[in-house]
């Protein structure tokens, strides 16, 4: 069984499937980023890795911020810390479970390795000012 079968059945066994399930995120790359940006909007990229402890630390409280409707407009990009090496160097990361606010092209803030919902959802706000 691969590690994302594995993942899965362990989310189902667990009951967490749900909150998988809520996440709205879309796959970063540079195109999506770029039309973000120029769309003048609120921005958050979310550097993941599937083995990260704090970042699964950190998925039920992205979750809960995404759906809730004061956040409802911000545009969540992952990046995949395994495999967009290239994303990660062009955004100056160095480690997964990063997070990083924009709005349009102005970066609003950045965290790093931090799983406390006050400090993630004052990230998400930074990210609603112009």
């Amino acid at each position: 069984m691969n590690l994302g079968k594995l993942a899965i059945a362990a989310m189902i066994t667990l009951g967490g499937l749900h909150a998988a399930a809520a996440a709205t995120f879309k796959p970063f790359t540079a195109e999506a980023f770029k039309a973000a940006e120029q769309g003048g909007g609120p921005i958050l990229i979310e550097v993941y890795a599937p083995w990260c402890p704090i970042c699964a630390r950190q998925q039920p409280i992205l979750d809960e911020l995404e759906a809730s409707p004061t956040y409802a407009h911000v545009t969540v990009l992952r990046v995949d810390f395994d495999s967009q090496k290239d994303s990660l160097r062009d955004l100056k990361v160095a480690m997964q479970s990063t997070l990083i606010g924009f709005h349009g092209s102005t970066e609003t803030g950045r965290l790093a390795g931090v799983t406390r919902k006050p400090d993630i959802e004052a990230l998400f706000a930074s990210t609603l000012k112009s």
